[in-house]
């Protein structure tokens, strides 16, 4: 990460300018040679380059910045703004050439390494941006991460965990740091070394939760349950106010048969603020999917569903919407689908599941309502259309029915099943307008379907 900060920029400020003084004459008295015509020229056009650089008329400031350099180029000053100016033009063979010249008459200026440093990123020079971070890791720590980064991408993954240990160790744990080391560890593989940090971590800092949580899921990710399951007791034993950790127990629970432990585990997590929706839904997946393997715990769900009352999100109440279907209580399942539609009313996986209980359930005046909406929303969708036609044939219009029913069949695209559907459909509809002889043609289109998929 480059240090660059309004403050430096003051520094070097005034740092140039203090310089400039030095070397100025007295104003006061008259020249006696052309020296101080020399020394208005310099100045003059430096402050020009200064006053084009803050417009962003780069070129014309290195056109005064080499007027500069002609008439004292003594000052590294200069070629450090020249530097900077041809990397605003994008002209890094330039700007390498000036910083180079500021970096050899001042060899220790941090500023002059860090440009040239910037310098070599834009072009993708790493090996010359090591070089050149290799001098400035003197200077600030952040420079050492910097060489961490470089070393990443040439492959030194030793010398890069060597940094990232040795600050850790100065200035203890840093996400920026683990983000990097994580890198490292994902692209060698080292799956052991990754563990082991970890679990030196935990050994330093046996209550700090994140360091366990995330130990729990790399043993987990590499397969060790065992481990996982232990550090995640440990975890409860030093943190027993920990929510956390449940979204790990629970599962480690239902593996060793602990249904009672993996329940309150479950109720737990569902329960905390501290957990987030999405990882709520992953829980609540998994307890409706448990209890539909084992139905003597439904008053457990019952209880939680109960517990977790308006926090329920969209998932979760789609979650016990399917779970109810699958007990064949569509009511139920009717209930909760609807008020997850009211979170996401333009859901069309929704949208069709309540619409097909609707019809299931004789519910045909909403259900032709709400088809008809939802064909607002989703026009190429054949099954709205199907679905509004089964209402309005239930509801005896067949003239809606029709309408609607021959409109969809543009959007079937290879779905035999739905096409045999509609001309069913179509079929009663005309049926009941008294147009047999239109009645019977898609009948008989609907039978030749049948056949061909016999």
């Amino acid at each position: 990460m480059k240090r660059k900060a309004h403050i430096l920029i003051l520094l070097l400020t005034t740092f140039l300018f203090s310089q400039m003084c030095h070397a100025q004459v007295d104003f006061n008295q008259k020249p006696t040679d052309d020296l101080g015509d020399v020394e208005d020229k310099f100045q003059e056009s430096f402050f020009e380059a200064l006053k084009q650089n803050g417009i962003e008329n780069y070129q014309r400031a290195v056109d005064a910045l080499l007027i500069c350099e002609k008439l004292d180029n003594s000052k590294t000053v200069v070629y450090y703004e020249l530097g900077k100016n041809y990397i605003a033009l994008k002209n890094f063979g330039a700007a390498e050439d000036a910083l180079k010249k500021a970096v050899s008459k001042e060899p220790e200026n941090e500023w002059y390494l860090d440009e040239l440093y910037e310098v070599y990123n834009l072009q993708g020079n790493t090996d010359k941006a090591i070089k050149t971070v290799e001098q400035l890791v003197k200077y600030h720590p952040d420079y050492r991460q910097d060489l961490a980064e470089l070393y990443i991408k040439t492959k030194k993954y030793k010398d890069a965990l060597k940094i990232l240990d040795d600050l850790d160790k100065e200035f203890g744990i840093n996400p920026d740091r683990d983000v990097l080391r994580n890198e490292i560890y994902n692209i060698t593989g080292r799956d052991e070394e990754r563990i082991e940090n970890l679990e030196g971590r935990v050994k330093a800092n046996p209550k700090d939760e994140e360091i366990y949580l995330r130990l729990i899921y790399r043993y987990s990710e590499t397969g060790n349950t065992r481990k996982a399951f232990e550090a995640a007791k440990n975890l409860l034993e030093v943190h027993p106010e920990s929510k956390l950790v449940h979204l790990a127990l629970y599962k480690f629970y239902l593996d060793h048969d602990e249904i009672q432990s993996a329940i309150e585990s479950m109720k737990t997590a569902l329960t905390a603020s501290e957990i987030n929706p999405e990882s709520k839904a992953k829980v609540f997946h998994d307890f409706v999917n448990f209890v539909g393997k084992h139905p003597e715990y439904e008053k457990d769900l019952v209880e939680i569903t109960t517990l977790v009352g308006d926090e329920k999100n969209s998932k979760t109440l789609v979650e016990l919407g399917q779970y109810y279907l699958q007990l064949n209580d569509k009511p139920t399942a009717l209930q909760h689908l609807e008020k997850a539609l009211q979170q996401e009313p333009n859901n069309f996986a929704i949208i069709k599941d309540v619409l097909l209980i609707q019809l299931d359930l004789d519910m045909d005046e909403k259900a032709a309502t709400k088809s008809g909406e939802a064909l607002e929303l989703f026009p190429a969708q054949p099954i709205l259309y199907l679905i509004n036609g089964v209402a309005n044939n239930k509801l005896n219009q067949p003239k809606k029915a029709i309408e609607k029913l021959e409109a969809g069949l543009d959007y079937i695209i290879e779905d035999l099943k739905m096409e045999s559907d509609f001309y069913i459909q179509l079929s009663m509809a005309y049926k009941l307008s008294n147009n047999i002889s239109k009645s019977q043609a898609f009948s008989k289109k609907a039978e030749a379907i049948t056949r061909q998929q016999q």
